[in-house]
């Protein structure tokens, strides 16, 4: 299995970027994607996720209204679009695949990516 986080990059406070999460080699009938994010100095914190299943979505207060998952099943891939960035979403962005009873916690997911580092500074 594996996970390729990509789309990452310096960006402005109040711009956008729209991260990618391609996924291959996994095979499941039901499972979540997530996005996760670490800060320097900060714990690793779930911030969006979407449901194989049914398409559900899910996210933390800190980025709803902001960032929209969406998924792309005929390329098998996940993207998070993330409008109006502040300095304070700096961090470098993971994505998982598992199947969490939790889907904000990271310690359900069994795959992760390598990550993408994404700037908010002016």
């Amino acid at each position: 299995v594996q996970l390729q986080a990509s789309g990452g990059g310096l960006v402005q406070p109040g711009g956008s970027v729209r991260l990618s999460c391609a996924v291959s080699g996994f095979h499941s009938m039901s499972y979540a994607i997530g996005w996760f994010r670490q800060a320097p100095g900060k714990k690793r914190e779930g911030i969006s996720y979407i449901k194989s299943s049914d398409g559900v979505t899910g996210y933390a207060n800190s980025v709803k209204g902001r960032f929209t998952i969406s998924r792309d099943n005929a390329e098998n891939t996940v993207y998070l679009q993330m409008n109006s960035l502040k300095p304070e979403d700096t961090a470098v962005y993971y994505c998982a695949v598992g199947w969490p009873t939790v889907p904000l916690l990271g310690n359900e997911y069994d795959y992760w990516g390598q990550g993408t580092l994404v700037t908010v500074s002016s």
